[in-house]
């Protein structure tokens, strides 16, 4: 048994926070190089030049990367031999993001659903907790913004829709989303499950790295098929056009019951930022 301090999580979480705030993955940063050095001229390749040059002086004077510093989204993966003391798990993680949205001058959106008062320091966090056989607590932080989550979505289609069922549903709800989730997106799905454990693994699958590929042939097979024709739709970056509206398509899947077939599409924008830590 190891036994962590729950504020060693606090500073993890404060750390991870403050760096996602102003760059971006290096998978991202990957794909936008890519997606510039495919595109034909005109406005998209203008546009995902904007996007590069303005996450380079981001990640170099160390200010956001994106004027919607996001709800923060924290997956905990805590191996089954930890013990933890101090203040409770939760309390730790939104002291850190507290922290962090302060320190780092990030935008504080988080209010209340129904009154819409802000909390005025971006908590509570979404937590998501998994357990894990080991002694060591893997972190993941992820900002997320709400102009590509306002465009998700979660289908309970037929099971006899199969996998072109699925394709299609990510397909359409990025055709639907059109330019108003700044894309290129990176879209993440999960397949199976319940109504929403099904949400959560779309979620997860955003902490991908872009351009990974499931380990299922099947699964692979639907991320290649789905961004093939995604970038056939001709959205382009920020809607003008062009050969590349999705960086990647990464899917997560769960058994299911016999009678559903659940798929939930989690769009994110090209601000991807993730960062992770072990403790």
């Amino acid at each position: 048994m190891r036994t962590i301090d729950t504020s060693t999580v606090e500073e993890a979480v404060y750390r991870a926070a403050l760096r996602a705030g102003v760059s971006l993955t290096a998978s991202c940063r990957s794909a936008l190089d890519k997606a510039y050095a495919a595109e034909d001229e005109g406005a998209a390749k203008f546009a995902l030049g904007k996007l590069i040059e303005n996450s380079n002086i981001a990640r170099e004077k160390v200010m956001p990367v994106c004027q919607d510093t996001g709800m923060a989204v924290v997956l905990l993966e805590i191996g089954n031999e930890v013990f933890f003391e101090g203040a409770p798990l939760p309390e730790a993680v939104n002291s850190g993001v507290r922290r962090a949205y302060s320190d780092g001058y990030f935008r504080k959106s988080v209010c209340d659903p129904i009154t819409r008062k802000n909390t005025a320091d971006n908590t509570p966090a979404a937590i998501h907790t998994e357990i894990v056989a080991g002694d060591r607590v893997k972190l993941t932080f992820m900002p997320k913004g709400f102009g590509s989550e306002n465009m998700s979505a979660l289908y309970m289609l037929k099971p006899a829709q199969g996998t072109e069922g699925i394709i299609d549903a990510i397909v359409n709800t990025v055709k639907s989303a059109g330019s108003r989730p700044c894309p290129p997106v990176y879209v993440g799905v999960g397949i199976g499950g319940t109504f929403d454990g099904c949400a959560f693994l779309a979620k997860k699958a955003l902490t991908r790295d872009i351009g990974t590929r499931s380990g299922r042939a099947d699964i692979a097979g639907i991320e290649e098929r789905a961004l093939e024709r995604i970038n056939e739709l001709n959205i382009g970056c920020q809607g003008f056009h062009g050969k590349v509206t999705a960086l990647g398509v990464s899917c997560e899947w769960a058994p299911t019951h016999i009678a559903g077939l659940p798929v939930a599409v989690n769009i994110q924008c090209h601000c991807v930022r993730c960062v992770k830590e072990e403790i």
